[in-house]
């Protein structure tokens, strides 16, 4: 801890993570939980600009289908940045391709801002897929960039606090829409526009900071804006060392040039790695993690939780995820990375069937819903390790001719996982309990299947 605060602390490497942070998996996480709490209020605004065009009300089916397209269209903008990460980093370097994409950020919020005036629920879903291709892009950028200023011996540190700045911005999005501050009828545009603020102080600041020393090196083959990158990152120093680890890097690149994704999937000296990735992956987006933070309201109202308490419960599953995501990465260099995956995956899994039976218990006790929302705050607890621990898998398990390549692989899973709850989840909350069921089994059958799929395979990584 201590040798992670003084490197930190000796060159601009502290203000380029915080500026990373809150341009890159900040407003992931904010545009995520967002949604949750003005739900009601967009769903009226539905009702009410359908009936404004058409003199009638609109079918319960349709508003359900606007506000399911509303929710998923966030993934599928999110799917179409992270395909474009690979041409748009590679050509102009990632620092301008965060300022690019914050840019974007800004022109959504924007849109998101005028569709109340013009009464327009198709600038709210063009907004959304605006933000959805701002956070894809930003996401794999940021991780791409924390990966490459980073000195070996901290690189798991250093990158985990991609996941801190995703809870942290999960939190901020259940913060800003309570009623005492944003969360309000007639305030609802203006909550899903504060991440644009920040996007505006990383385009202001990111400027006057280094590019990342692995991409000046490796693929700009310029070894003096390197050196000088690091000095300015990490203070003054040789570097010798990881310049020699990047000299290593591209050796090995140069016999291995870098790969498509398609290529990659057809690589079978990898495919070992990618079952790896993907199966996490599925583990993470499939274990409910997404759907608590996207439909937290609906899902604590059908739990039985009263209407005006529910956005401070989930006020505290930010919390949890906060703190969760800092023990993450306090313990993640000591434990290993496999530990994290097992431990926190039983603990999860045993949370949801707790869950499903407190939620078939509901009408028995007053406390009971109480009941349930502590055991989800228990599965938020321990989902930090599983998120955590993914985050910092990419750069170790793939050299850097890869590693970009392997990135747009997971981001599509992952935005296809996301859009496809996104698009199901509201027509599932209808039916009783059958959802929690369902993602205690799905997350049971897919762990079990990746551990044996690991323990047949041991690979040469840190899990």
């Amino acid at each position: 801890m201590e040798t992670l605060l003084h490197q930190l602390t000796h060159g601009n490497a502290l203000i380029l993570i915080i500026i990373l942070g809150i341009g890159g998996s900040f407003q992931n996480g904010y545009h995520i939980t967002s949604l949750s709490s003005p739900s009601p209020y967009i769903q009226r605004f539905i009702n009410s600009s359908w009936y404004d065009r058409y003199e009638e009300p609109p079918p319960p089916q349709t508003v359900t289908t606007i506000w399911s397209l509303i929710v998923s269209m966030y993934a599928v903008g999110g799917l179409f940045g992270t395909v474009s990460v690979k041409f748009i980093s590679g050509m102009v370097g990632r620092k301008k391709t965060m300022i690019c994409n914050s840019c974007i950020a800004i022109a959504a919020a924007g849109i998101m801002m005028a569709s109340k005036g013009a009464k327009s629920y198709e600038m709210i879903i063009a907004a959304r897929i605006l933000n959805g291709y701002s956070a894809g892009l930003g996401m794999c950028t940021h991780l791409m960039y924390l990966g490459e200023i980073s000195p070996r011996n901290i690189r798991g540190a250093v990158t985990l606090t991609s996941a801190t700045f995703l809870s942290l911005g999960r939190l901020s999005g259940r913060f800003f829409g309570l009623s005492e501050i944003l969360g309000c009828e007639e305030l609802w545009n203006i909550v899903l526009c504060v991440p644009a603020f920040f996007s505006l102080v990383q385009v202001i600041a990111l400027p006057f900071l280094p590019d990342a020393p692995r991409y000046l090196f490796i693929e700009k083959g310029d070894d003096k804006a390197c050196r000088r990158a690091l000095q300015s990152l990490w203070g003054q120093g040789d570097y010798k060392q990881e310049m020699d680890d990047m000299l290593a890097e591209q050796v090995a690149i140069e016999a291995a040039p870098p790969k498509s994704p398609l290529k990659l999937l057809r690589d079978s000296t990898v495919r070992w790695q990618l079952i790896t990735m993907s199966l996490i992956y599925c583990c993470n987006q499939l274990s409910g993690l997404s759907t608590i933070s996207t439909f937290s309201f609906d899902i604590f109202l059908k739990a039985g939780i009263p209407r005006d308490k529910i956005r401070y419960v989930t006020l505290g599953l930010g919390l949890s995820e906060i703190i969760t995501s800092v023990l993450c990465g306090l313990l993640i260099e000591h434990t290993g990375r496999r530990p994290l995956f097992w431990i926190c995956y039983g603990v999860m899994s045993a949370s949801w069937v707790l869950v499903t039976v407190t939620l078939n218990l509901e009408v028995s006790s007053y406390w009971v819903p109480y009941v349930a929302a502590c055991l989800i705050n228990l599965f938020i607890l321990f989902c930090g390790g599983p998120v955590g621990a993914t985050a910092t898998l990419n750069s170790e398990i793939f050299i850097q001719s890869h590693r970009l390549a392997a990135l747009v692989l997971m981001g599509i899973q992952r935005w296809l996982v996301v859009a496809m709850l996104g698009l199901v989840f509201p027509f599932l909350i209808r039916i009783n309990r059958i959802f929690f069921i369902c993602l205690y089994v799905i997350l049971y059958s897919i762990t079990v299947c990746g551990k044996s799929f690991l323990e047949k395979r041991r690979l040469e990584t840190k899990l």
